[in-house]
């Protein structure tokens, strides 16, 4: 309901924006409010909940320097009284409430009050934050500033000290002041419909911030969604500007130095004729005139706020929009007619919605009629449904003031949407203000494509993909590819994903989309925030200046990214982006950082505008934008993208590799998890469609397995997956298969070991047919060719070390217990020979570069491997020991060194054991163990020392031998752990004789602390007692225990894993044995020395074994991974249909269904009862008209003579 003073004929004191009449209100209830400090109130603060303490700092001081207050500075008695009956000046404020200098007589005594010459500025004494008392600790922002503030203050302290990111989207809700009804439906889809649209696009909403009318209808909508959505949605930015004057209890918000918070108390029951803040708006924006009471005091400082925030140019993703602005209107009267008039005017697009009563009906009525029709009867008569308390006082020249406005408004039907509920097609409110917005756009600012052009990055701005899909990708427009170009970039750099599925849909092919100059874009907008773009500021800060006389080029070039992806994905691969040669010139044609897709007239199509001499498409565009969006850890935006690849599986095993590389520097634990979980994803996506390759063909699958992909660093998907540890693909029974298939070389792989033994011993069975061959020329061919593929086979190598390494460790052993001579014998000198041609093998291994790492690479690839460090250690303590044996004075130094190092040479029978399928997952699991034990130590390490030193010190006086210090400390408290007590604990088996009473006897133990006369110990011993009692406890009882649970948890941990992590490694000891000599030690020295003659007088490269790694021809390779793409989208769609089945999906399948069918219900219901609205009103006027044509029938039959006045019924209402 309007006041009464809104609804008198001719009445000035109109609402605009939603804001109160003016009226001078009862000043007893704002108590001195002017600045001085006997009157400033204090209130509360809890800086300690609430903000940044510099922050705070920064903004007292900023504040103060630039927003100032109205104040009058001259007292001039109103002839009118407040409602308590006291005396104001014309300002609306009491005596009391000014200054005192505007009470003292001066120059202006006598004069007129003329707000321009006796209200003046000065710093504003009331901002920070503002909490409502008794409504949670929701903190907001507030400022008082001066109706004459320029609007450029205000935006600069909402976006650079309220820390509010620049809006996509204005929407200035104006309507009615006073509390309305509206059906509760049209209420409900009001309020979700402009919150969605605010959260979905960014935007600021913009009211009166009092909380009444539809202020009040928007704080709420405000409301629903905050306590209905998840922190992750965000805060729905709502700025109330309202009038300083016309606030309740302001007087709380009074902070000199800023208040932070201030508490504000809503009262609305004392309010009067002011009003209270709306504690759901989030900023409130208090224009001060230096008056009190007066409404409308902020409507002119708003209109300018709003279009300066529309002028502004909001740049995101290299696309550079105007703000838009949009009005959206819920009831209201003349003011609100006055509001639309000059938004209409302005260009500002209006959204009015039906059913809100008032002058938004009026305008709904006769939106859709043609200017003709909008007459002055027709106006009066909807004025008579819709103003029904007012009509009667509106005069003509009213009417027809209204009835113009109305049709200048109705005229512009481009800037004019009408939101019906359930008519049209219109079921939320957010649709209709965005299509109201896009078909403002659709005026003489633009015209063809580059209307087109600017409604779509109006839709990406907004990040609507719903919007985008009904009113731009329609069969009116159709769009280019390279149209789209500009807009694609600007979806990727702003993680839009929807928008990038839509463009690829509607024709955007990524070979012709990614270019040099786009990547590299691409890369100079990372986000900031990602580990990869720190990396890479890494690596630029260590790249040498440019010289001066150098062309100049962008800081980020390609070569640098592909430094930082060998580091992720391994330096087993080449770079991925070739480092540009010296002379080259850049291959960025244009600067980039000043480039911006202005939508205002000026594209940025420039580009991709480039002669075709000019253009450098890259090698493979899906793995380079798949690789962007990895590093960025977007996770949709990659799924999109790695859709559209083609070799996906090393792709999806790259991605894997890249994110847990990622992982390992990521400090954040949740973005931790993220990368971790996108990696797991991915790693089951290429086991999804290599599954799907091996059902259908295996030979095939395998060949994915060992192709040489150039696309991914001239690596294979095999060496990927075990780069990256993905041991779930390379437990894969088709992985396993292929290595089961190189394990056995060229023999079948139904071949028992027991024939290979057999075979090895007497190898002459071979021409028996015994073992049997994939091929058929081996198994019907001579005899040569079979000996040769069998003992080439890695099994048949593998077997023979064993027995060359079991046959080494017997001759070691007998040597060592039997046959140790001053002078070594013939056996001695043979395990020289043998161990001579280990440490050949090793060095082969060590040396053998067949994919030209480098020595370096090669080196720290070796010695990463724990065995290889094993055999090192072992080799080298042979040799120390061999060094001490040779010399006769150390010959049994030299024989206990060997001894040990036997121990080493038998703990390498581990790694052997490791292709047993039975003894491979148990030694995974003692290797486990034995990290648990090494941090078990620690923990018993503190309780032995400490235990020890007390025990010692407690019963020994002084000793100085070393030897024993270390038995009676560590030794014999070790020992007590399983059992041994010591001696002389407890004093029962005291005995001088066992020990030295002075501790000379080096045999002997130093007595302990005793009586000389009584020879009885004289330490406490039920001290020693209780110390050996707690020590056992908590080492027997407590340690031990918890040892056996580290076990078990390891156990329980790896067991669960056991296959796989065996599976894995497996690998390691075939890709071993499948490029070692067939000769075993010691006799692999005649393979040495061929390998000698071969690589370095011969100069024959080295070549790893085609099993492994195979480079295929083109056409096959191309054959290959069309296959592979076929089976990818086999794989995709099996996991759509999954996706569908799922229990969760088919519930919410069926509440969506439910909820559409509840919404077409009600749809129906509405509008059958809307077609029986406008049924009865037009029965009502047709039944109107027969009455006034009856009443002047009648009167015509009266004025000729028929009938009396008498009788004459008056005409109905």
């Amino acid at each position: 309901m309007e006041p009464p003073t809104l609804r008198k004929a001719g009445s000035k004191q109109e609402e605009a924006f939603g804001v109160q009449p003016r009226r001078v209100a009862d000043l007893g209830t704002v108590p001195s409010l002017r600045r001085s400090n006997s009157s400033l109130r204090k209130v509360r603060r809890s800086q300690n909940l609430f903000g940044n303490s510099e922050k705070q700092e920064s903004l007292s001081s900023w504040i103060p320097e630039n927003i100032k207050k109205k104040e009058c500075m001259y007292f001039v008695e109103s002839s009118k009284l407040s409602d308590a009956g006291k005396v104001v000046c014309e300002c609306g404020y009491t005596r009391q409430q000014h200054l005192e200098e505007a009470t003292r007589p001066h120059t202006w005594q006598g004069k007129d009050w003329d707000p321009k010459k006796h209200v003046q500025e000065m710093p504003t004494d009331a901002f920070g934050d503002i909490v409502f008392t008794g409504l949670g600790q929701k903190v907001g922002k507030y400022v008082r500033l001066s109706q004459d503030t320029p609007p450029s203050v205000i935006y600069h302290l909402m976006t650079q000290y309220w820390g509010l990111d620049v809006p996509n989207l204005l929407i200035s809700v104006t309507g009615g002041a006073k509390d309305f009804n509206m059906k509760p439906r049209l209420k409900s889809v009001f309020r979700r419909g402009l919150v969605k649209v605010a959260q979905t696009t960014g935007a600021w909403i913009i009211t009166g911030g009092s909380h009444a009318g539809v202020m009040k209808q928007v704080g709420e909508a405000v409301r629903d969604f905050t306590l209905s959505s998840s922190h992750n949605e965000g805060e729905v930015v709502t700025v109330g500007v309202a009038t300083w004057g016309t606030v309740h209890n302001r007087e709380d918000l009074i902070h000199p130095s800023g208040g932070f918070p201030a508490e504000y108390i809503m009262d609305e029951e004392g309010q009067g004729h002011l009003t209270c803040l709306d504690s759901n708006h989030s900023h409130f924006i208090l224009v001060d005139d230096g008056t009190h009471g007066r409404y409308g005091v902020e409507i002119p400082l708003r209109t300018r706020l709003e279009k300066f925030i529309s002028e502004q140019t909001k740049e995101r993703g290299g696309v550079a929009i105007k703000i838009p602005i949009v009005c959206v209107v819920l009831e209201g009267g003349p003011g609100t007619l006055h509001t639309i008039y000059n938004a209409i005017t302005n260009g500002t697009p209006c959204v009015v919605v039906e059913g809100s009563g008032r002058v938004a009906d009026v305008i709904a009525q006769v939106a859709g009629l043609p200017i003709s029709e909008v007459t002055i009867s027709r106006i009066q008569q909807k004025l008579s449904v819709f103003f029904q308390e007012v009509f009667e006082t509106l005069t003509e020249s009213r009417i027809a003031e209204w009835t113009k406005k109305i049709q200048d408004i109705v005229r512009r039907r481009q800037l004019l949407t009408i939101f019906r509920e359930g008519k049209d097609g219109q079921q939320d409110v957010d649709v209709a203000i965005l299509q109201a917005l896009l078909k403002a756009s659709r005026s003489h600012d633009h015209f063809g494509h580059e209307n087109w052009d600017h409604q779509l990055k109006l839709a990406v701005a907004w990040n609507r993909v719903d919007i985008a899909r009904s009113e731009i990708f329609t069969d009116e427009r159709q769009w280019k590819p390279s149209e789209l170009h500009p807009v694609m970039t600007a979806a990727l750099i702003s993680n839009k994903p929807e928008f990038v599925k839509l463009f690829l849909e509607n024709g955007v092919r990524l070979k012709e989309f990614v270019t040099w100059d786009t990547l590299l874009y691409l890369y100079q907008n990372l986000d900031p925030s990602c580990l990869f773009h720190s990396k890479l500021q890494k690596v630029l800060a260590e790249e040498p200046e440019r010289p001066v006389c150098a062309p100049p080029a962008p800081r980020v070039q390609m070569h640098h990214v592909a430094q930082v992806l060998r580091e992720l994905l391994g330096d087993f691969t080449q770079p991925l982006y070739p480092r540009p040669r010296t002379g080259d010139r850049p291959r960025l044609l244009l600067p980039v950082p000043n480039i911006k897709l202005n939508v205002q007239g000026v594209s940025l199509r420039s580009l991709y505008k480039r002669s075709p001499g000019h253009v450098a498409f890259t090698m493979d565009p899906v793995r380079d934008l798949l690789i962007w969006a990895i590093i960025q850890n977007r996770r949709e935006l990659a799924e999109i993208i790695w859709a559209q690849s083609q070799d996906c599986i090393a792709a999806a095993l790259a991605c894997s590799k890249i994110l847990k590389e990622l992982s390992k520097e990521e400090e954040d634990t949740d973005s931790l998890e993220e990368m971790l979980a996108l990696a797991d994803e991915y790693e089951h996506r290429a086991i999804g469609v290599f599954t799907e390759c091996h059902r259908k063909d295996e030979d095939r699958a395998q060949k994915l397995l060992t192709r040489v992909s150039e696309a991914w660093g001239k690596t294979t998907c095999l060496q990927l997956a075990l780069e990256a540890k993905d041991m779930k693909f390379v437990s894969h029974g088709g992985v396993q298969a292929f290595l089961t298939k190189v394990w056995w070389g060229q023999l079948c792989v139904d071949n028992g070991l027991w024939r290979v033994i057999v075979c090895m011993l007497a190898f002459p069975l071979l021409y028996t047919g015994l073992i049997s061959f994939r091929e058929r020329r081996l198994q019907a061919g001579p005899g040569l060719p079979r000996v040769r593929a069998f003992f080439n086979a890695p099994v048949v190598i593998f077997h023979l070390n064993i027995l060359s390494y079991f046959a080494f460790l017997c001759l070691f052993a007998y040597v060592l217990m039997v046959d140790f001579q001053p002078t070594p014998s013939c056996c001695e000198y043979l395990i020289y020979f043998w161990l001579f041609s280990l440490v050949c093998e090793e060095l082969r291994q060590l040396f053998y570069d067949p994919d030209e790492f480098g020595l370096m690479k090669m080196a720290l690839l070796y010695f990463s491997d724990f065995w290889n460090k094993l055999d090192i250690g072992a080799i080298l303590l042979f040799i120390a020991g061999l060094t001490c044996r040779l010399i006769p004075a150390l010959l049994y130094p030299g024989r206990i060194i060997l001894s040990l190092d036997f121990i080493m040479f038998c703990l390498r029978l581990m790694h052997i054991f490791t292709i047993s399928k039975t003894l491979g997952p148990k030694i995974i699991i003692v290797k486990r163990m034995m990290k648990d034990v090494f941090f078990f130590l620690f923990l018993l390490a503190v309780w032995v020392v400490s235990f020890g030193v007390a025990k010692q010190a407690i019963l020994i006086h002084n000793e100085s031998r070393v030897d024993w210090i270390f038995r009676g400390v560590v030794y014999q408290s070790y020992l007590t752990i399983f059992g041994q007590m010591p001696a002389y604990i407890d004093g029962v088996n005291f005995s001088l004789d066992q020990c030295s009473p002075n501790g000379t006897d080096p045999y002997k133990p130093k007595c302990p602390e005793s009586d000389a006369v009584r020879h009885e110990p004289a330490f406490p011993e039920w001290l020693t007692v209780i110390l050996l009692c707690l020590y056992l406890l908590f080492t027997n009882i407590l340690l031990l225990n918890l040892l056996i649970a580290m076990f078990n948890y390891t156990f329980q941990q790896v067991q669960e894993h056991t296959d796989q992590i065996w599976k894995f490694q497996r690998h390691d000891l075939i890709e071993e044995y499948q490029g070692r000599p067939p000769a075993p030690p010691p006799f692999i020295l005649l393979s040495h020395l061929h390998l000698f003659i071969k690589r370095v007088v011969l100069k024959i490269p080295a070549r790893r074994r085609k099993q492994l790694k195979s480079k295929l021809e083109k056409n096959e390779e191309a054959a290959l991974l069309s296959w592979e793409i076929y089976l990818k989208e086999s794989y995709l769609q099996n996991q759509q249909y999954q996706q569908k089945q799922r229990p969760e999906q088919k519930i919410q399948d069926i509440g969506n269904k439910v909820s559409t069918m509840v919404d077409l219900l009600e749809m129906e219901s509405l509008k059958r009862s809307g077609s029986m609205e406008q049924r009865l009103a037009s029965l009502e006027e047709q039944v109107a008209q027969t009455s006034r044509a009856l009443h002047w029938v009648m009167k015509a039959l009266r004025d000729g003579g028929f009938g009396s006045e008498e009788g004459i019924p008056a005409p109905g209402p």
